[in-house]
Order: structure tokens, then sequence, then C-alpha cells
């Protein structure tokens, strides 16, 4: 599996999903069934993806305080119940047999693809924000939950943290993606500790898709390349199909 004639593709799916995600969400639909197409069986796939997730959120992070954004203090309370879950989820994920895991993961690829499509209409702008009280409690118990799928696949779940944030806490989109960015950085760096703590990551492999993703996401960013978003949501939609077909029928 460490052949070097991976890395090329390795980085070229890295940079798609950098895009994607920049431009749409959901790069995960794209990275982690490509590791286990290559061969890594779907614990260490599941595993090495999160080094991917970490680079590329943490890059994001960095991008927005260059511009005067961060997430804090909020995005550190809901860090820590998500990170809680991430736990839970990861510890479900590395006991699954990978047949089990194919399936499930083949199911979540399709419905939450056909979600990426249509998700940039759910979200609502200029609402009067509740970050506090109650609302800060149902938050902290919404994203235990919430970790707890991260940290078991995380495919898809900026779409997820976005609707969220957006109806529950009445946030704007631009702090919650800021927001998001960083909850995603925080709950995947204690569940990529897991997966690695049970030898389940291929460091070199991950390493290379997380510098293709950190590449794609500054690049599309800079460029801001609004019109191809819609392009790229259906282009990712097919082949979220496919992969769900292969994973299902052909094991």
């Amino acid at each position: 599996m460490e052949q070097a004639y991976y890395f090329p593709l390795l980085f070229g799916v890295g940079f798609l999903a950098g895009v994607i995600n920049t431009l749409a969400g959901g790069g995960s639909l794209l990275t982690l069934p490509t590791l286990i197409f290559l061969g890594l069986p779907s614990h260490i796939a599941n595993g090495t993806n999160r080094v991917v997730i970490v680079g590329q959120s943490f890059a994001s992070i960095l991008t927005y305080r260059s511009k005067g954004y961060s997430g804090f203090p909020f995005a550190g309370y809901l860090g820590i119940s998500a990170s809680i879950g991430a736990l839970v989820g990861a510890s479900i994920a590395i006991d699954l047999s990978g047949v089990v895991f194919n399936r499930i993961l083949a199911i979540i690829l399709m419905v939450v693809g056909v979600l990426t499509v249509l998700k940039p209409k759910a979200l609502t702008p200029n609402q009067e924000e509740r970050v506090r009280g109650k609302h800060l409690v149902w938050s902290l118990l919404g994203f235990f939950c919430i970790g707890i799928y991260g940290g078991f696949i995380n495919a898809g779940i900026g779409i997820v943290i976005m609707l969220f944030l957006n109806k529950v806490n009445r946030l704007d989109l631009l702090k919650s993606n800021v927001i998001k960015v960083s909850l995603v950085c925080l709950y995947s760096v204690g569940a990529l500790a897991l997966f690695a703590y049970h030898g389940a990551v291929d460091w070199l492999l991950g390493s290379v898709m997380m510098m293709g993703s950190v590449v794609g996401a500054w690049w599309a960013s800079r460029w801001s390349i609004k019109k191809g978003a819609p392009l790229i949501r259906w282009a990712l939609l097919i082949m979220v199909f496919v992969m769900a077909i292969k994973l299902v029928f052909f094991q």
C-alpha cells in the first residue's frame, strides 16, 4: 500500500477534497472511500482520514485568525463536549468489522451526498444569537451527539454542524463556519489520538493526502470559484453513489 505511485493520486484526491470542503462541504465523502479502495482496512482508512481532517481544519483556523475571526470561547465549550462524544464514536468504529463498517458508510454516503447537494437553502441569515443559558446547555448536549458521529465516520458532518449552529444558536453563516472548523479540529485531534493508540493510522499516506487538501482549500478560498460549486456538488453526488455501490456489492 505504500508504493510511491499512490502518492500523486492521494495528493490529487486530497486537493479535490480541500476544494469541495471550501466550496460545498463533504470532502470526506471522497477521501475515506478512496483510502478503502486503495486497500487500507476500513478502520485504518477511517483513522488515516483523521490526519487529513485535522490538518485541513487547523489550516482553516489559521486562515480565519489571520483575517481577525475566531470561534472561541464558544467553540471551546462545544469542542469539549464534542470531543467526549468523538471518543465514544471512534471506539465504536474501531471495534466494528470491516464489512459492517463499509455498509454503514455506504448508507451514510448516499444520505449525506444528497444533503450536500440540497443544503444551501436550509440556512437562514441575520438572526439574534442564542449562545448562553439554556441554549448553551442544549448545544453542549447536541454536540456530544454530533461528536459521536464525528468520531465514528465524520463524513458530511460540516452540514450537520452548520445547520445546528444556525437553527439552534442562530449564528450567521460566517460565525457558523468559523466555529465549525474549530470544533472539527478539536474533536478530531482526540479521535485521531485514539485511532493512533490502536495502530489504526497510516501516517505517511494520511500526510500526503492532508497536504493535498490544504493546498486545495487554500486555492479554492483564494480564487473563490463560486460558480463551480453547483457543478462540484453534482459531481460529488455521482461519485458518492458509485462508491456506495462498490462498498455494498463489491467487498
